[in-house]
């Protein structure tokens, strides 16, 4: 499989990618999620996130997965197209994707120093705790933001075109 740039890598070359950097000193931060439909909440998350260290990579749920957590209809984008607006965003450094309903194998693989989920998370019950601490590292929660979400755009969208239908 050939990715439309550098920042968007296989899970196996990006381990070894990792590697190389953690090597060399460098902090590495991983944070996961579906990011179907990017809004304001995910931005300041992957930027907050980026504060933590040097590399910043985004696991992302593949398709199949999305459509397995989150039900039919589900995603609304497509996971190459999001693996590419996620790599350009200048906070992310990579971006892989995962088919498991959790990154708990791809964090495993990974080992990124720092773990990062929004505060809807307890730390507690973050996927990869456990990888990550034992080998030293650190699990962060950061505060989710209130009033953004991918189901509150696409409610949005289905009142305003039910709206739109009534009024025709």
């Amino acid at each position: 499989m050939t990715f439309p740039n550098e920042r968007i890598q296989s899970r196996q070359k990006l381990k070894i990618i990792l590697e190389q950097a953690k090597s060399e000193g460098e902090k590495i931060v991983f944070t996961n999620g579906c990011f179907d439909i990017i809004h304001l909440g995910h931005v300041r998350l992957l930027e907050k996130a980026k504060s933590f260290g040097d590399l910043m990579v985004v696991g992302l749920n593949s398709d199949s997965s999305i459509a397995r957590l989150k039900g039919e209809g589900r995603p609304v984008v497509p996971e190459a197209e999001r693996a590419e607006i996620l790599s350009a965003f200048s906070c992310v450094d990579f971006v892989t994707s995962f088919e498991e309903e959790t990154p708990q194998n791809i964090i495993q693989e990974l080992v990124p120093d720092i773990l990062v989920k929004g505060a809807d998370w307890p730390v507690s019950q973050i996927v990869g705790r456990q990888i990550v601490e034992l080998n030293g590292g650190e699990v962060i929660s950061i505060d989710f933001e209130k009033g953004f979400s991918t189901s509150g755009i696409i409610r949005s969208i289905k009142n305003a075109s039910a709206e739109k239908v009534s009024k025709d």
